[in-house]
Order: C-alpha cells, then sequence, then structure tokens
C-alpha cells in the first residue's frame, strides 16, 4: 500500500539545496555542523555499536554525518528530498572511497520500504 505524505515543506527543500555546494566547506556555512558531528558520532556509538550495523541517516543534506557513519564501519544509508544536496553526497563519498547509499525519499517512504531494515 502507498501513501501520500505532506511532511516536506518544498521551501526547506529548496533552503537546504541551495546550500549544497558549501555542504563539505569546513569554514563555510556548514562550518557549526562540522564542529558538532564528532559529538553527534560519540552520541550515537555511545548508544549503539556501529560496525557491522544498518544505519540511516534521515535529512542527510551533503551527508557529514553518514559519511561518519560509514566510516566507523557502519552500512550508511542517507536520505533526503533535496535532490543537489544527493548529488553532493554522492559525489564527496566517491571521492573519499567510501560505500555510502543515498536516497532521494520520504521517511514515510523509506519505512513503508524497508521498516525493519535498519539499526541504528
Amino acid at each position: 500500500m502507498t501513501t501520500t505524505y505532506d511532511n516536506v515543506d518544498p521551501a526547506e527543500v529548496a533552503k537546504f539545496n541551495a546550500l549544497a555546494s558549501g555542504w563539505w566547506d569546513t569554514e563555510g556555512q556548514s562550518k557549526p555542523l562540522h564542529e558538532i558531528n564528532p559529538l553527534r558520532l560519540r552520541y550515537i556509538e555511545s548508544r549503539s555499536p556501529l560496525k557491522g550495523q544498518q544505519a540511516i541517516d534521515v535529512g542527510c543534506g551533503g551527508g557529514i554525518l553518514t559519511e561518519a557513519l560509514a566510516k566507523a564501519d557502519a552500512q550508511a544509508t542517507g536520505i533526503d528530498m533535496g535532490e543537489t544536496a544527493l548529488k553532493i553526497a554522492r559525489l564527496h563519498a566517491m571521492e573519499a572511497e567510501l560505500t555510502v547509499n543515498y536516497e532521494h525519499i520520504t521517511v514515510e517512504q523509506k519505512a513503508e520500504q524497508s521498516a525493519a531494515q535498519f539499526d541504528v
């Protein structure tokens, strides 16, 4: 059964797509995100070991946390509604030689598609 969801705000998607080219600039607008990313990763690891786990990053943007999950040996998937941000994420993962799965899909659709697939 496929359900339609109205949880996506086009203005928010557009805002983050506009920021996409700067996602990986550690001194640009995404600097705070880069600075807190190690804290986010440590928090996640304190709750669940990541090695070999299926991890999902909902609203992954350019993939900053998603790549950190992959580097921690998780099978990382990032989902986002911003196609431009996902292009940046895919390119950066390829350049970093990381295996990361990125999908343009809502969290509701992903849950419907593969509800029990993720550990973290």
